[in-house]
């Protein structure tokens, strides 16, 4: 690179852009007083050129590089105060990944070097390491992310017809025989995965996080690795482990194939902290740059604020921090065609600068007028762990919210637990209690089961405790409540009644979940019968563990689960935006929600009381005030019975119709089959969905 020179540039975009003659270079930084740009060479190694940024406008610096292309390594030094106690932690010998690198040549290789101060220093955090730590650290990679999508459209599924499908990408990936470059986007893309999503109905892949992130430390000396990907480093760029060929081509060619199938991509991100850490991590990018600016800090700036329990919080507050999370959003949006995201540690993202959660906060006003984020799917995680932290309902529209409740109220009722009643058809009635306010709709819960924290949903019904040891924390990490139940054996057994338990009480769980008001959200692999061994926390289980096992797959409960979601994607009762409460229908003069008992008799207060009560019986209609061209069907009458057998008594249907029997979870293979009015003996442990039919049909 002989002869380079460097130009004024512009201050945005911020990163860098290439233009077709060179490249622009500009980077945020508030309390620098001098950011270089270091170009190097093609072999990775040879730190060519120092080039510091000749211009600021505010507080960006920016400069352009005639004669660059894309393909050219770089990084960034930033000169300022070394004084932690005023909250500056600028350190000029430490590399840093430019926040906006579109491309990451690979993870930091784990060297005190990377540390500001000296690590073992009496001082601590207050002491100054002059080593460079260029040579473990990865480099940026200047890209032109144009991309030949060809026709490719959105699917934009409305939220009543979603099915989300949450899924890491090698976890789904790794295990499976026939898909190639496995572990990779392009083996997400390939026509196994894509044909398996079709065959079970997806509409939604959700991909936990995708961005590029650190190893931890402590993992990487345990022998271990961050798996789940929750410790961003680069916002704008795909984790090198994903990419085969090291393009970022590969992540949009596997949002192409997706949406070519009808499947939409929604992304896992973190923008509540980063990888960096407490004051004792490493200097690998925000804290070099401008540590005050990018952090939340304590009243003593030494020290960080930790609502979200990885040792600091990123400042959404600063208006050049809030641009970034923006800026983000939408380049995966618009450069990349995904669909949705999904939020880390949501509650995080709505504190105002004195830690309180506000529903206005200004993340929530920035992304409630932006034009290209509203058009996309936003589902929060609606807690932290700081103070008044759990926000469960308390999100503004548009944003959906996983739904805690929603997973060990069902789990407590399959579980044979007291009162569990009332919290069944709280649930799967919508959760009226914590999201019918503000206009919200009814699928602004997103109803799980199991998620990637916690147990797959075999090992919901294998283990009374967690197993852990083999994330080296002595079984002390990971939930220690799952509300599970192991059938009589804790963990894997032969025995036919144990494993016809199990079966028996998954598809349950699985039923309910599919014939429940909301936003309905798998797991990978529980289709198949994963199990991670007893695993809650498989955070740090790059192997067997954390990956689904493909040849060990029951197809028998594959083919359940698809005939659910076919089920609830052919009755639009299952799957309204209005909320059901018994209101009385203006089409017919009928309550739109009936609660019963298994004699045919409405509930009543002693009935719903009665602390041994294990059977829940509905009949639903299209909501009240519903407008009458989405007045599609009938009725559907389910059936929850954790109890003993009994003798059933249908709801009278209307003269001229007749109910049918669909779903039998204890018959999983039960051919459609037309009922009378007379009482009819069904088993204990199931769950049965009719839907009316006319006599004539």
């Amino acid at each position: 690179m002989p002869n380079l020179r460097i130009l004024a540039g512009r201050a945005d975009p911020l990163g860098a852009t290439f233009d077709g003659e060179g490249v622009n270079f500009a980077a945020f930084s508030q309390h620098a007083t001098r950011v270089t740009l270091c170009l190097f060479g093609a072999d990775g190694r040879t730190e060519a050129h120092r080039l510091d940024l000749p211009e600021r406008d505010g507080d960006v610096w920016h400069g352009y590089v005639p004669g660059l292309r894309p393909g050219q390594l770089y990084g960034l030094r930033a000169d300022g105060p070394y004084a932690p106690a005023e909250g500056h932690r600028f350190n000029y010998h430490k590399l840093l990944i430019d926040p906006y690198a579109k491309r990451l040549t690979r993870h930091p290789a784990w060297h005190d070097a990377l540390m500001g101060y000296t690590v073992g220093a009496p001082e601590a955090d207050l002491s100054f390491d002059k080593r460079d730590s260029a040579r473990h650290m990865p480099r940026c990679v200047v890209e032109d992310p144009a991309f030949s999508w060809g026709t490719d459209q959105p699917p934009r599924h409305d939220i009543a017809d979603t099915v989300i499908y949450e899924a890491h990408v090698k976890g789904l990936t790794e295990g499976h025989p026939d898909v190639p470059h496995r572990g990779t986007f392009l083996g997400l893309a390939s026509d196994p995965v894509i044909e398996h999503l079709q065959r079970l109905g997806i509409t939604a892949l959700e991909l936990l996080p995708a961005q590029a992130f650190l190893n931890d430390r402590f993992l990487v000396e345990k022998g271990l690795v961050n798996y789940w990907g929750y410790q961003t480093l680069g916002f704008f760029a795909p984790d090198p482990r994903y990419l085969a060929k090291g393009q970022i081509a590969e992540f949009q060619h596997m949002v192409a194939r997706m949406h070519a199938a009808g499947i939409e991509v929604i992304m896992d991100v973190v923008y509540n902290h980063t990888g960096e850490g407490n004051e004792m991590g490493p200097t690998l990018s925000f804290r070099g740059l401008d540590n005050r600016s990018y952090y939340r800090l304590q009243e003593d700036p030494r020290y960080y604020i930790n609502d979200t329990g990885t040792g600091n919080t990123l400042n959404v507050n600063h208006p050049m921090v809030l641009r970034m999370v923006m800026d983000s959003l939408r380049y995966w949006v618009e450069v990349m065609h995904v669909d949705g995201f999904r939020f880390d540690l949501c509650a995080t993202l709505g504190r105002r600068a004195r830690g309180g959660f506000d529903r206005s906060a200004s993340f929530f006003d920035a992304i409630r007028q932006d034009p290209v984020l509203t058009r996309v799917k936003l589902i929060a995680e609606p807690w932290d762990i700081g103070p008044g932290g759990y926000q469960l309902g308390g999100f503004p529209p548009p944003f959906l919210e996983w739904n805690d409740k929603y997973r060990d109220g069902i789990r407590r009722f399959w579980r044979g637990d007291a009162r569990q009643v009332p919290e069944l058809a709280d649930r799967m009635a919508g959760s009226a209690v914590q999201f019918d306010h503000s206009g919200r709709p009814a699928t602004s819960s997103v109803n799980f089961l199991t998620a990637h924290d916690g147990f797959t949903l075999m090992d919901v019904v294998s283990y009374d405790t967690k197993h852990n040891e083999a994330n080296g924390e002595g079984n002390r990490d990971g939930h220690s409540e799952n509300f599970s139940d192991n059938m009589g054996v804790e963990g894997a057994s032969d025995d036919p009644a144990i494993l016809e338990a199990r079966a028996r009480r998954r598809r349950n769980m699985l039923a309910t979940l599919l014939l429940s008001q909301g936003t309905p959200m798998l797991l990978a692999g529980d289709e198949l019968g994963n199990s991670q061994q007893g695993n809650n926390n498989a955070y740090c289980q790059d192997n067997a563990i954390g990956w689904v096992d493909w040849d060990a797959a029951d197809q028998g409960f594959l083919d359940f689960t698809a005939r659910l979601i076919a089920f609830r994607r052919a009755h639009p009762i299952l799957r309204q935006k209005r909320f059901l409460h018994s209101r009385t229908r203006l089409v017919d003069g009928l309550p739109d929600l009936f609660w019963l008992r298994p004699d045919g008799e409405e509930m009543t207060p002693a009935d719903w009381g009665n602390p041994e009560l294990r059977v829940l019986c509905a009949e639903l209609r299209i909501a009240a005030g519903t407008p009458e061209y989405a007045q599609r069907e009938e009725a559907i009458f389910l059936v929850f019975n954790n109890g003993a057998a009994l003798d059933l008594v249908p709801p009278d249907p209307p003269t001229g119709w007749r109910w049918r029997l669909h779903l039998d979870s204890s018959r999983p293979g039960l051919v459609p089959q037309v009922v009378g009015r007379a009482p009819m003996r069904i088993d204990g442990h199931c769950v049965l969905a009719f839907d009316l039919e006319r006599d004539d049909d």
